[in-house]
């Protein structure tokens, strides 16, 4: 009958060790097998937070207050009809400069292009104050207010420049480019304070997403 020598305590742990660092390894090589879908998991906690660390635009009397209001309609109606004669005027302001053709019928787009710029000034000035208690550089608003100010200013003298023969044709419509550049930035922060007034919006909701997933990538 062969010998039979006791198993080793030892040499049995030794197993067990080496067993759990293959399946250890095993487990990270699956993990790292789809980093991204680790990296989405991990990053939605992350940029609601930063969302939450932003302060909203309106308070809950201010939100109220904006939905409330007519003029919030009318600035509604008179932000996207400005932006149609901007694009209409621009077109014949481009092509005056391009052919030489045209500058009455592009003096007219500007001039009336201007009016429009001087109602929704004046209209917005009313819903500014109905929401936020001021006239001009509401918090929310400021800067948007300050580059409407030069925007305002531009447009001013592309006027007086008109009635006044101060500049030739070309200058006149090359001040009304100018005119129209610092428009189209001050429409584009206006533009992109609306899209973070309709993540405020969301807020609850993203929020309460995000504690549910800091819940579930909790050790």
């Amino acid at each position: 009958m062969p010998n039979r020598i006791p198993p080793d305590p030892s040499a049995s742990t030794e197993h067990a060790s080496r067993r759990a660092a293959v399946l250890a390894c095993s487990d990270s090589n699956s993990v790292d097998a789809a980093p991204g879908a680790r990296s989405a998991h991990s990053n939605t906690p992350g940029r609601a937070a930063s969302r939450a660390a932003r302060a909203p635009l309106y308070t809950p009397e201010q939100r109220a207050k904006r939905d409330a209001t007519g003029w919030t309609l009318v600035q509604g109606i008179l932000a996207p009809l400005q932006f149609v004669v901007f694009l209409i005027s621009l077109a014949l302001v481009l092509r005056y400069l391009a052919t030489g053709e045209g500058f009455g019928v592009a003096t007219g787009s500007v001039i009336l292009k201007t009016l429009v710029l001087y109602l929704i000034m004046i209209t917005g000035a009313i819903w500014e104050k109905v929401v936020f208690g001021r006239y001009l550089f509401a918090p929310a608003f400021f800067w948007e207010d300050v580059f409407s100010m030069l925007v305002l200013a531009l447009h001013t003298a592309y006027l007086i420049a008109v009635f006044t023969g101060a500049l030739g044709a070309q200058s006149q419509m090359v001040l009304a480019l100018a005119a129209y550049a610092a428009y189209a930035i001050n429409a584009a922060q206006f533009v992109w304070k609306l899209r973070l007034a309709r993540l405020d919006a969301a807020g609850p909701v993203t929020t309460t997403h995000a504690s549910t997933l800091s819940l579930e990538t909790a050790p």
